[in-house]
């Protein structure tokens, strides 16, 4: 009977410990912005650097100025945890090589274009961690419990991005008096529900300061299948007087490794200004070089301090022999 009450506490122990660091800013797996264009709330922990890119091919067709886009890309992001758990800092762009065809007359122009269509450095913070507080994480005693909805679940993780965007002279992919640098902001926030949902929204404001300075949502929902399998669905809309759309993108990720992931999805939208379609494969990596730090909480000093009052009466007990 003492075995099995044993067994039960060291069970109970690994759960408490299991979901303890799940819900840190450092994760045992891999914690990637992809599939999606989204940024997740959390950081990757410090002293853990990761990439994140994947190649895509483009074909877009606007009907009423009759002119068509076909060509590829890549989307890259480099993050980095830098100094504390909250804080990471990010470098992200997405270049693209295309062939630009204008069919308004009877023999048609084709013109080849390449360029940056964001260069991007910024850093986030987490603001507010609702799993941070040891009441606010899963009941280790409970399996049921664990996977019904919690009303708590309904307040999200929120984090603020700030960034420098970088665009060259007569870039065919900006608007015309956009170049050089020009400030980026963005409110991200997250909840993961049970059963292994997860909902990411992101508030944009870009090229502030630009004329045709854009707004943009996006929303992303995933749903883990198992340890390694996900799937996701995302809408992505923009708002501004050069361009305008709304997006949809569907796909999945599949975990490698613990440091190591494939993510797959097409792009697509409902309008033909233009109509856009977009096949991408993507990779994210990391370099986890990240420590646990041990709590503290004042035991060092205490433990000195007792050491010392140690020391005095033994020193007093040798000097009261004598």
């Amino acid at each position: 009977m003492n075995q099995i009450q044993s067994m039960k506490t060291y069970l109970l122990l690994f759960a408490f410990f299991a979901t303890s660091l799940s819900f840190g800013q450092y994760t045992d797996v891999i914690n990637s912005n992809r599939p999606g264009v989204s940024r997740s709330a959390f950081s990757v922990g410090t002293n853990v650097l990761q990439f994140e890119m994947g190649p895509y091919f483009v074909k877009e067709k606007h009907t009423p100025l009759q002119y068509e886009v076909s060509g590829f890309g890549a989307d890259f992001m480099a993050r980095y945890g830098l100094f504390f758990e909250q804080l990471e800092v990010s470098l992200e762009g997405t270049y693209q090589n295309d062939k630009f065809t204008d069919n308004r007359s009877a023999i048609s122009s084709e013109t080849k274009r390449s360029n940056f269509k964001n260069f991007t450095l910024g850093a986030k913070y987490l603001i507010y961690d609702p799993y941070k507080n040891q009441e606010d994480k899963p009941n280790v005693y409970s399996y049921h419990a664990n996977r019904k909805f919690q009303w708590k679940s309904l307040i999200p993780a929120v984090s603020a991005f700030v960034g420098a965007n970088f665009d060259s002279k007569d870039n065919p992919y900006t608007a015309p008096d956009v170049e050089g640098f020009s400030p980026k902001v963005m409110i991200a926030t997250q909840n993961n529900f049970s059963n292994g949902w997860v909902l990411v929204l992101n508030l944009i404001k870009d090229r502030i300061g630009s004329d045709y300075s854009d707004f943009q949502y996006i929303i992303t929902l995933t749903k883990s299948l198992n340890e390694q399998w996900v799937l996701f669905g995302e809408t992505q809309g923009i708002k501004s007087d050069f361009y305008a759309d709304n997006l949809f993108r569907f796909g999945g990720a599949y975990l490698w490794s613990k440091d190591f992931q494939l993510d797959t999805a097409i792009t697509l939208n409902t309008k033909d200004t233009p109509s856009v379609f977009n096949v991408n494969l993507g990779a994210s990596y990391r370099f986890d070089f990240h420590k646990d730090k041990e709590p503290d909480n004042n035991n060092s000093a205490k433990d000195e301090m007792k050491r010392k009052q140690r020391a005095n009466k033994h020193k007093n007990k040798i000097d009261t022999d004598f």
